[in-house]
């Protein structure tokens, strides 16, 4: 068995533990910190005990003047300690929680994860799951821990001073440190997991919502999706009370049992001092610690009644961890940025998994160097994943992709997107600047530079006439543009990257027919010069490039230029609207 499946077959909470072995060292320094701050509040007690009963025999006071020093000394020691204790564990965990967080956005940018989960979804797993491990770290790892130390050498302790009363404590430490919690645990463990769905249906609702308030209020549909939020809150605000629920009976339990074993312990003491087989000082020690010894255990039901919850956050963060990534390591480095910019496509397989249905069916086309290349067809032909494999979002399930004859699976992706970029069907605009919008291709652009991709997009006319310019903010997600600048704007931030390809993907999809018209001349004005892909539906202005493939089920059904093709039976002489 491999490491990998190795890892699965554990379970979640112990895969969130394991995340922390790098800190061991630290965890275990936070349970002895931990230990010794509970111990002294033990021990503080039963010093106080001791002081108490001897004083009542008026002895001299030298005889109490340790126990005075002890008393202040475990004081002073326990504040100490326990600020030592939550310094160090929560250090340790916070630096945990942050190499957790890489990891998730590592294995984000390494794979597809936004075909699998919901936008809200993905944001509940990414921030409230992931946390969800600092929770474990912080309040299920090391109280259990330190519960464990204290609790064995507070039964020694008082198993040495009288040998029932040990046993007693121990018992009822049994009970209430193991029996309650793993009550407890039972109990919490279907609403946790029902917590844990609901938060992420609420944050699915919330960003649904807010993401999509214009087209419900268009729709008069507003009122029927706040409904949804309601649902959702109210179903998360039932699980939290089921949750203070459990934790009620973990502490009232755990109180039942404090109750009890201190009475027994009072009975058997009072029982052994009119036996002769332990003195009043004694047995004002054994009942005041059996009293300070159920604090060990008191935080665990409480841990326990959350495991639940965290169980599932664990279940839904490797969900995303777990995610294979949907491009392989690279074999080499060193991908020429001015090489050869011809494309070569041969036999390209692809599908989304292995029962579904071939995206791409045995692929064949170049777009040789300067060039410009359509390939189209009706929507879910394939033509997306075609520019996924382009840019390495993807790796092919079988033939090549070559760029100057090299095989661009075997270079990282960034190099590869050095050479190959891009405009998508949906560019996202970030809520800044036109100016930081267009930086994100290349940071170090000058002013210079980043006009000269406006003039290239044919969108400096319009930023020159706004009264902020380049420091015009474009709104959330580019509602302060229209549709054909964010288009435009898009194909500058591309162009900015200087790349040898360009892969252009449905840029008309959303537009008008007069705009449509005007970003596909631009487009295809701005990209003379480039090995340029142009993946459309709309066959409008495809007389002026170079080749057109027909792409349809994944395979390739026709090509040739438009007049040919026009002049040939088939789907794109059926479709073209000079003909219909």
């Amino acid at each position: 068995m491999n490491t990998i499946e190795t890892e699965h077959r554990r379970g979640p909470l112990l895969r969130m533990i394991a995340l922390a072995r790098p800190r061991t060292g630290r965890f275990a320094l936070g349970v002895l910190l931990g230990a010794f701050a509970t111990g002294s509040g033990v021990t503080l007690l039963g010093v106080a005990a001791w002081m108490l009963a001897t004083a009542a025999s008026h002895p001299p006071l030298t005889a109490l003047g340790i126990s005075v020093v002890a008393t202040r000394a475990l004081g002073v020691g326990k504040g100490v300690s326990r600020y030592l204790e939550r310094l160090v564990t929560h250090d340790a965990a916070f630096r945990t929680l942050a190499e957790v967080r890489v990891r998730v956005y590592g294995r984000l940018a390494a794979t597809e994860p936004f075909g699998r989960f919901r936008s809200g979804d993905l944001l509940s797993r990414v921030v409230n799951d992931t946390e969800a491990t600092l929770d474990l770290l912080v309040r299920g790892l090391t109280p259990p821990l330190i519960s464990l130390v204290t609790g064995g050498a507070t039964v020694l302790i008082i198993t040495a001073v009288y040998a029932p009363g040990g046993l007693l404590l121990a018992l009822g430490l049994l009970l209430a440190g193991l029996a309650v919690p793993v009550a407890s645990a039972a109990l919490g463990r279907a609403p946790g997991r029902r917590q844990a769905v609901a938060r992420g249906r609420l944050s699915t609702s919330l960003v649904d919502t807010l993401h999509g308030a214009p087209d419900l209020i268009a729709y008069g549909a507003m009122d029927r999706q706040v409904a949804r939020v309601y649902e959702a809150d109210d179903e998360l605000t039932r699980m939290a009370r089921r949750d203070a629920a459990i934790l009620g009976l973990g502490a009232g339990a755990t109180a039942l049992i404090t109750g009890a074993t201190v009475w027994g312990a009072l009975f058997l003491g009072v029982v052994a001092v009119e036996g002769g087989d332990l003195d009043a000082v004694s047995l004002a020690v054994l009942v005041l610690v059996t009293l300070a010894a159920f604090e060990i255990v008191a935080p665990l039901p409480a841990v326990a009644a959350r495991l639940g919850a965290i169980r599932e956050s664990g279940i839904r963060l490797f969900g995303v961890l777990d995610t294979p990534e949907s491009v392989a390591p690279a074999t080499r480095t060193g991908l020429d940025p001015e090489g050869d910019s011809t494309v070569r496509v041969r036999d390209l397989r692809v599908r989304y998994g292995p029962d579904e249905p071939w995206a791409l069916d045995g692929v064949d086309l170049d777009i040789p160097a300067g060039e410009t290349i359509a390939v189209v067809g009706p929507s879910g032909a394939g033509k997306s994943t075609l520019a996924s494999v382009l840019l390495r979002f993807r790796d092919p399930d079988g033939g090549r992709v070559e760029i100057g004859g090299t095989d661009i699976t075997e270079y990282p992706a960034d190099e590869v997107r050095a050479v190959v970029s891009g405009v998508p069907q949906d560019p996202h605009v970030f809520a800044s600047t036109l100016r930081e919008n267009l930086r994100l291709a290349r940071p170090d652009s000058t002013e210079d530079d980043l006009w000269a991709a406006l003039r290239r997009a044919r969108l400096a006319d319009e930023v020159a006439a706004t009264p902020d310019g380049l420091d015009t903010r474009v709104g959330t997600h580019g509602l302060g543009l229209s549709g054909g600048m964010v288009q435009r704007l898009a194909l500058a931030r591309a162009l900015l990257a200087a790349p040898r390809v360009l892969v252009l993907d449905e840029p008309t999809a959303h537009l008008d027919p007069d705009t449509r018209d005007a970003v596909v001349d631009d487009l295809l004005s701005a990209t003379e010069g480039y090995s340029t892909l142009l993946i459309t539906h709309d066959l409008t202005g495809l007389d002026r490039v170079d080749r057109i493939h027909v792409v349809r089920d994944g395979r390739v059904i026709q090509s040739g230029t438009h007049t040919e093709l026009l002049a040939r039976e088939g789907w794109y002489r059926d479709v073209h609207p000079d003909l219909g």
